[in-house]
């Protein structure tokens, strides 16, 4: 399972990036709020938190549980797991949802998600 969802992350920051040279703030921001979700839950996978074991068992991964994973990644790994979480939830509610960010609101953002993509890969020897 973490095989997978580390692939699709991969898939999910390839496609998010093409939007942004599309210039597509909407579908830029979903994209990459989703890698973050990702990230989150790859990580609460690998580090074998009660949430990824609760969405195992329900079969889906609720909000408040993304949450709680994230708060508890920030204590492992650092607080970028935070900040990072914190940036694509912006862009999930302002960028995706309400529609308020313009493309560059969203370039100056890929670089948070990216490094979530990094800390989830590289920054803890998941590949």
């Amino acid at each position: 399972m973490l095989k997978e969802k580390l692939e699709l992350v991969k898939r999910l920051f390839e496609e998010a990036l093409k939007h942004v040279d599309k210039g597509d703030p909407v579908q830029s921001s979903e994209k990459l709020y989703k890698v973050a979700e990702e990230c989150v839950k790859a990580l609460a996978e690998c580090y074998g938190l009660e949430q990824a074991r609760k969405a195992e068992a329900t079969g889906a991964w609720r909000s408040r549980w993304l949450w709680e994973a994230v708060r508890e990644l920030a204590k492992a790994l650092g607080d970028d797991v935070r900040v990072c979480w914190d940036v694509a939830w912006t862009l999930h509610v302002e960028g995706f949802h309400e529609a308020r960010l313009d493309i560059e609101d969203v370039k100056i953002r890929v670089k948070d998600v990216e490094r979530l993509v990094t800390i989830t890969f590289k920054g803890r020897g998941l590949t």
